[in-house]
């Protein structure tokens, strides 16, 4: 199996599909190619939350702001799983959240194509070849090399006080919802919440108040969320990718 993930949309995917179909006959599966244009962390927030959900494979992804430019293009392997990425730290996140050490490797082709499309012209082939000669046999293809030195990426952590949390917005969801990188079990045992100075409910569920009503819960990625039933929490807590945040927590 390989899976792609970009922010291209359509139709480059085809192009980076084709190049690996002429050199394996793997089962492709497209986890999401219209993540938030060139948002190396967001498309990194995503892949944490997916990636180990499946089983072994080798895994494409293309959300590269410095493409043409002299930064790498790499693979990281760990456990079953291989990732082929630029070097700007988008998958160390989804490779921490998988079981086994870390080893990276700097892929390098000659006589690539364009200096804008590496999906195409360096990762889709280097996704290929991986595939091709297994995941355990990476350092013997004969254009990577075991590199120490590689662009990692974390996500900020929320300051903790009392009752107070302090974060911001990592990323905000197709619903509106806004995620922030503040830790679930902060609301343990939490009836409502002051956000930025307005007053909520802290829920299980979108549906335990009325549409059009917004609330705070902990969703699938276990931090604290920002919502409104059937409605975008963004809008109603006035937030946005990168807003800061802070959230007192009430329990009576």
């Amino acid at each position: 199996m390989i899976t792609l993930t970009s922010d291209f949309g359509s139709p480059y995917p085809a192009a980076m599909k084709g190049v690996i179909l002429q050199r394996t006959d793997a089962q492709l599966i497209d986890v999401a190619h219209d993540l938030p244009r060139q948002d190396v962390r967001a498309a990194a927030f995503w892949l944490r939350e997916v990636i180990p959900h499946f089983p072994p494979a080798v895994h494409l992804v293309v959300v590269d702001p410095g493409v043409g430019t002299d930064r790498a293009a790499i693979v990281v392997r760990v456990g079953d799983h291989a990732f082929v990425a630029p070097d700007n730290g988008v998958v160390l996140p989804a490779a921490r959240a998988l079981d086994g050490d870390i080893e990276i490797f700097e892929v390098e082709y000659e006589n690539v194509a364009s200096s804008t499309f590496h999906g195409r012209d360096v990762f889709a082939p280097a996704a290929g070849d991986v595939h091709d000669i297994g995941i355990d046999n990476i350092a013997d293809l004969d254009h990577v090399t075991p590199v120490d030195d590689y662009v990692d990426l974390t996500f900020p952590e929320p300051e903790l006080d009392g009752d107070t949390a302090r974060g911001e917005i990592l990323v905000v969801d197709d619903f509106g919802n806004a995620i922030t990188n503040i830790p679930g079990d902060f609301l343990e045992d939490a009836t409502d919440a002051t956000v930025n100075g307005k007053r909520t409910p802290v829920e299980p569920s979108y549906a335990h108040v009325d549409n059009g009503e917004r609330l705070v819960t902990v969703a699938s990625h276990e931090n604290v969320e920002l919502a409104v039933n059937q409605g975008r929490g963004d809008d109603a807590f006035d937030v946005t990718t990168g807003t800061s945040v802070e959230v007192e927590r009430h329990t009576s």
